[in-house]
C-alpha cells in the first residue's frame, strides 16, 4: 500500500475536521514530524512521531497504522497512539475557563451579583 500524504492522514485519524484544515495547518508550520516542520504532501510512515498544534493544545501522536480513508472515532486507536502529556490537556481546560471568565474591556469590576454568580459556579458558597 502506498503511504498516504500527511494532510490526508491527519484528516483520516480525526485530528482535523476537514482535509483543507489539515493542509492549512501544515502550511502554517503547526505540524512537525520529529523535529522538522512538515509539508502537507509529505508521505507518512508507521512509527513516526507527529506533533500538531491544534488551538492551544500541542498534541504528540505516534503513527501506528495507515488508514485507506477516514475512520470512525472508535477505530482511531488502531491507527495512532496519543502521546500527549495530561498537563497539555489541563492547560487547554484552564485556557477555556479563563476565556469564560474574561470580561469585556471597559466593563470595570464585577458587580456584587456577578461575584455571587462566579462563587456559585466554582462552589464557593
Amino acid at each position: 500500500m502506498d503511504d498516504p500524504r500527511l494532510d490526508k492522514w491527519l484528516w483520516s485519524v480525526r485530528v482535523f475536521k476537514t482535509r483543507p484544515e489539515a493542509t492549512a495547518a501544515c502550511r502554517a508550520g503547526k505540524v512537525f514530524i520529529g523535529e522538522l516542520e512538515a509539508k502537507p504532501g509529505r508521505d507518512i510512515h508507521v512509527g513516526e512521531t507527529v506533533t500538531v498544534r491544534v488551538g492551544v493544545v500541542t498534541r504528540t501522536l505516534k503513527v501506528v497504522g495507515l488508514p485507506k480513508s477516514r475512520v470512525g472515532a472508535k477505530l482511531v486507536p488502531d491507527f495512532m497512539q496519543d502521546l500527549t502529556p495530561p498537563a497539555e490537556y489541563e492547560r487547554a481546560k484552564q485556557a477555556t475557563l479563563e476565556h469564560m471568565l474574561a470580561r469585556d474591556r471597559g466593563q470595570g469590576r464585577p458587580t456584587k451579583k456577578n461575584r455571587r454568580e462566579m462563587g456559585r459556579l466554582f462552589g464557593f458558597d
